[in-house]
C-alpha cells in the first residue's frame, strides 16, 4: 500500500504519477471518505475529552455527596455517543484501507509514457545474440523427445497447466535449485531458509498478492480457522518474517534466499502462452529478498 500520509495529503501527485499507467483516481471517492474520517475522528476525540471531564465531575461529585442521577445519565449518552463515533470510524477507516489497497504503485519518474511494450525504451543490452547453424526448438519440442518432458500423462493426473519432468530433466531441475542455492549463499552472503508454502491472508497483503490478484491465489477454507493460501512465490514468506517489526540498521541488510514450490491459479489466463511450461500452476523457483 502507498504511504497513507500521501494519499491523504498529495493526490495531486498520485493521480499524475498513475496516469502514466493509465489508471484513473476518482478525486470525489477519496476526497469524501477523507472528509468523513477527518470528521468523525474529531468527534470521536471530542467524546473522549467529555467522557473523561465527565468521570472527573462524576467523581467530585461522589466524594462531596452530591446527587449524581443526571451526571450518571448525561456520561451514559456521552459513552454511547462515543461507541456510535468509533464504529462509525473504524467502518470508514476500513473502507479506505480497501480502496487505498487497490492502488497501484507508482512508476520512476524515468519511466516512458506509452500504450504498450512498443513504446518502451531500451537501455541497455549484454551479449550478443548467437547465429545458429541448425533450426532452433523450443524447449517443449526438446524435452519430448525422450518423453522427459511429459504434458499429457500430467494433464491426465491434474488437468491443463502441469507438467511432468523426468529422467535427465527431473535431475537438471534439481541440480539447478541446488546450484543456485549454493552460489547464494557461498558468495553472495545469503541465508538460506526453508518457508511454509501456506501462508494467512494478511502475509500476502503485506507484499501486495491481496486483495488485487486474489483470483490469482489457491485458497484452502477452514471452518472456524483462517484460511490460508498457497504460495505464488517464496518472496511472501520471506519478506513477512519481519512483518510488523521495526529493525534496528545494525542488522541490515537481511538477505534470504529459498527454494519452494509456487502455485498460481492463472485465473484470465486462457489462451494465453499455454504451450509448454509458461503459466503453470505448479513450478519451482529459488527466491531471493
Amino acid at each position: 500500500m502507498l504511504d497513507p500520509k500521501l494519499l491523504r495529503q498529495d493526490l495531486d501527485t498520485v493521480a499524475a504519477a498513475l496516469a502514466k499507467r493509465h489508471v484513473t483516481l476518482d478525486f470525489d471517492v477519496w476526497r469524501s471518505l477523507e472528509q468523513k474520517r477527518r470528521s468523525l475522528q474529531m468527534e470521536a476525540e471530542r467524546l473522549q475529552a467529555e467522557r473523561n471531564s465527565g468521570s472527573k465531575r462524576f467523581g467530585q461529585a461522589k466524594r462531596a455527596g452530591e446527587n449524581t442521577d443526571a451526571l450518571a445519565a448525561e456520561m451514559a449518552q456521552v459513552n454511547a455517543d462515543l461507541v456510535a463515533a468509533e464504529q462509525a470510524l473504524a467502518a470508514v477507516q476500513s473502507e479506505w484501507q480497501a480502496l487505498a489497497l487497490s492502488v497501484p504503485n507508482l512508476p520512476h519518474d524515468t519511466v516512458p509514457e506509452g500504450k504498450g511494450e512498443d513504446d518502451n525504451v531500451e537501455v541497455r543490452r549484454w551479449g550478443k545474440v548467437p547465429e545458429l547453424a541448425f533450426a532452433a526448438q523450443d524447449h517443449v519440442a526438446l524435452g519430448e523427445q525422450h518423453g522427459w518432458l511429459d504434458f499429457e500423462t500430467a494433464a491426465k493426473l491434474s488437468g491443463a497447466r502441469f507438467s511432468i519432468m523426468r529422467g535427465p530433466i527431473a535431475r537438471l531441475h534439481r541440480a539447478l535449485a541446488q546450484f543456485m542455492l549454493n552460489l547464494h549463499t557461498s558468495e553472495h552472503g545469503y541465508e538460506e531458509a526453508y518457508t511454509p508454502y501456506l501462508v494467512q491472508a494478511s502475509a500476502l497483503q503485506g507484499t501486495g498478492q491481496l486483495p488485487k490478484f486474489e483470483e490469482d491465489l489457491f485458497k484452502i477454507a477452514r471452518e472456524g480457522e483462517a484460511d490460508l493460501y498457497l504460495i505464488p512465490t517464496a518472496e511472501v514468506s520471506l519478506t513477512n518474517i519481519v512483518a510488523g517489526e521495526i529493525l534496528d540498521a545494525k542488522q541490515l541488510p537481511l538477505k534470504f534466499v529459498a527454494h519452494t514450490p509456487c502455485f498460481r491459479s492463472e485465473a484470465g489466463a486462457s489462451g494465453r502462452d499455454t504451450r509448454g511450461m509458461i503459466r503453470q500452476h505448479q513450478f519451482d523457483k529459488v527466491e531471493m529478498v
